[in-house]
């Protein structure tokens, strides 16, 4: 007997009738001694191989093949003695047909009396075309697979977008574009280990459970070890073991990872995101940006098929041809009419900030508040995709210092129509700079500022074996869908995180 979130007993009469309907002929079914939910069929083929054998049969045809076909039932139109249903799998749909001279009077009436919309369903039978042309299956036989005690969606009454998120499996059921949006992520994640294989880099696995915050400034999720007795980090970015692989011998290495911030939801923000990150020995953040462009170039031709990605609103989104770089200082010089540069200082970044509506943490370093006068300023001038390099010093403690300009860092942060996409780094490689910053962001983090990252003894050890001049990258994978799609991030997210529901 189902229960409710209090744990107080549901009885039928509680039921809506529809599923009290339903739950009516499953009893029925097994009272009559029919299993509503086989172990197995003799399915010979699928719906999609059916359509790809015969896609120009003439109207009225018999073929004289017998198949064995299955496929969740999604409309169905019950006459006197001929009953038509259509049968959906794997996104391919096709047409079954049942009448009286081939299934028999007791067949159609236990069809018309048992079966709902949303059923599973095998049918046997010859593969011909109806009068109307409509490639079928004729049926000389029948079976429910997997009875539907819960009615599906009503077309003519769309799920609002909650809805959709909160009951994904109903939202993939009913509405094409949320399995196209699964076709299309597969179709990227896919695109983009092809590109990166075929340059040579391996692919790895890095613990998602860390004893030391680090790899990016961020808040993160918390959890107790009780094997190690040990408070943990859920994993805010790969970077420092992907690193130690490169340290260790594995000079083109990446990995596509589940990362945890605990931070804000939005549309372009989810806490739990995927990445992809990669690490390219005896490259530089120049290198490594022409190779993300055709990452994202291909993972485009791949998924949806062009680099003029038309979108759902109608507007286009053209990633062809070379991305231009721009300068960080030049563009937040640009959007608050104040010309800004590394050399500018902290109270009069503060200043600038508080002309252009920025709201100043009092434990943000010169170079965090000048990155809030840009994202605040400069949206409308990153039309397109664009590179917006050279970043301040202080914000990127896992950086190389540029090697001509004071005061920066290597470092591109990609954005596309003024969507943050990626990040890229020419490596910091040395050891003895790397702890320093490290000590400098421990000095942050007791000053308040959470997202300030930890000193990882472990990794400044692997530093000291010596690293290779390297180019580093983060990409992030559902912004990636968002390109490509115009949709919001938890659309491109399977199953996004909801709050549980509440009685």
């Amino acid at each position: 007997m189902a229960q409710n979130p209090n744990d107080v007993p549901v009885t039928d009469d509680d039921l809506p009738e529809q599923l009290r309907i339903r739950r009516e002929k499953r009893d029925r079914l097994l009272n009559d001694g029919i299993e509503p939910y086989v172990v197995g069929v003799d399915r010979t083929t699928s719906l999609a191989a059916v359509r790809e054998k015969y896609p120009d049969l003439p109207v009225d045809t018999q073929t004289g093949q017998k198949v064995g076909v299955t496929g969740r039932l999604i409309f169905m139109r019950n006459t006197g003695k001929l009953c038509f249903a259509t049968l959906r799998e794997g996104g391919v749909e096709l047409q079954a047909m049942l009448s009286l001279a081939s299934v028999g009077e007791e067949s159609l009436a236990r069809w018309k009396a048992d079966v709902d919309l949303g059923d599973h369903i095998f049918v046997t039978g010859e593969v011909i075309t109806s009068r109307r042309g409509e490639l079928s299956v004729m049926a000389d036989d029948w079976a429910i697979t997997a009875k539907a005690i819960r009615p599906l969606p009503v077309a003519h009454k769309a799920m609002n977008e909650e809805t959709r998120i909160r009951q994904r499996y109903a939202d993939l059921i009913v509405r094409p574009e949320a399995r196209k949006m699964v076709e299309t992520r597969g179709a990227a994640i896919a695109s983009i280990r092809r590109t990166l294989s075929q340059r040579d880099f391996i692919e790895v696995e890095t613990p998602m459970l860390q004893a030391v915050q680090g790899g990016a400034t961020a808040r993160p999720f918390t959890t107790y070890y009780n094997a190690y007795d040990e408070n943990v980090f859920l994993r805010i970015a790969p970077e420092l073991y992907l690193k130690r692989c490169v340290v260790g011998g594995i000079d083109r290495v990446f990995e596509i990872n589940r990362n945890f911030r605990n931070e804000g939801a939005d549309s372009t923000h989810s806490p739990e995101f995927v990445m992809l990150e990669y690490y390219q020995a005896y490259a530089d953040y120049n290198d490594v940006a022409d190779l993300s462009r055709e990452i994202y170039q291909q993972a485009a031709l791949d998924a949806v098929g062009s680099l003029q990605i038309e979108r759902w609103d109608g507007s286009v989104r053209d990633l062809s041809g070379e991305w231009p770089k721009r300068s960080l200082y030049e563009l937040a010089s640009e959007g608050s009419g104040v010309p800004l540069t590394p050399a500018t200082s902290l109270d009069e970044l503060r200043q600038v900030a508080e002309k252009v509506g920025v709201k100043v943490n009092p434990a943000w370093v010169a170079g965090k508040v000048l990155e809030e006068i840009f994202e605040a300023t400069s949206q409308e001038l990153l039309a397109g995709p664009v590179f917006v390099c050279d970043f301040p010093v202080d914000t990127s403690p896992l950086v190389r210092a540029h090697r001509s300009i004071e005061g920066v860092v290597e470092k591109w942060d990609l954005y596309i129509d003024g969507m943050e996409c990626g990040t890229g780094y020419s490596e910091l490689v040395d050891p003895v700079i790397q702890r320093e910053r490290f000590v400098e962001q421990a000095a942050q983090r007791a000053g308040g500022d959470v997202e300030a990252m930890q000193v990882d003894e472990d990794f400044l050890r692997a530093l000291e074996y010596g690293m290779p001049p390297t180019g580093g990258v983060g990409l992030g994978i559902d912004r990636m869908l968002q390109v490509f799609t115009g949709r919001g991030i938890r659309e491109t997210i399977l199953f996004p995180f909801v709050k549980p529901e509440h009685p």
